[in-house]
């Protein structure tokens, strides 16, 4: 028998200063059996730093023709696409063409270094991509953060998130690196 999806939930609030955005969001995630704390919760951060109303997790485990996170506008147009991790670069080349902005997470260390200069010249290819790497000793702090019920207060300032929440801060190091 398959294992099924994990349901989390997060009650995440955000103070985004860059953006002048202010809000509050109730998260339901389904993280499956494959998928780390790691990656779900640097799906969380991918949500809180493009925080919108229209702004969506997909069911991307299940669904290879969807990503992490998209926006959309009324008439189904995607505004934005979100992937998380190290794509196939043709994955992304595709998304350009279906979407008017792609961002991609990395969150991988050392892996996600290697696999950007392997892919650096396709990648800047790609006219609407923007990349951001999560620092490795972030992405480990946010981790620890993951439970199925989660309470977090989000802060965005100069380009660089923090995650308040019960047991105290973490900073979360943002770099573009395309």
């Amino acid at each position: 028998m398959a294992l099924k999806a994990t349901v989390f939930k997060a009650d995440l609030q955000i103070s985004d200063l860059d953006r002048n955005y202010y809000a509050e969001h109730k998260l339901t995630l389904a993280r499956s059996p494959s998928e780390t704390d790691e990656r779900l919760m640097v799906r969380i951060l991918a949500f809180a730093l493009d925080a919108d109303e229209a702004l969506s997790f997909t069911s991307d485990m299940a669904e290879t023709e969807e990503p992490s996170l998209w926006k959309k506008d009324l008439t189904g147009r995607i505004e934005l696409w979100i992937e998380v991790g190290l794509p196939d670069p043709k994955r992304l080349k595709k998304a350009s063409g279906r979407a008017d902005q792609v961002l991609l997470y990395l969150y991988h260390g050392r892996q996600a270094a290697v696999w950007l200069e392997q892919n650096r010249r396709e990648l800047e290819g790609i006219r609407n991509l923007r990349v951001v790497e999560v620092e490795a000793d972030s992405v480990r702090a946010l981790a620890g953060l993951a439970e199925k019920t989660m309470d977090l207060q989000c802060v965005i300032q100069d380009g660089q998130a923090s995650f308040a929440h019960d047991d105290g801060l973490v900073e979360v190091a943002l770099s573009r690196v395309l």
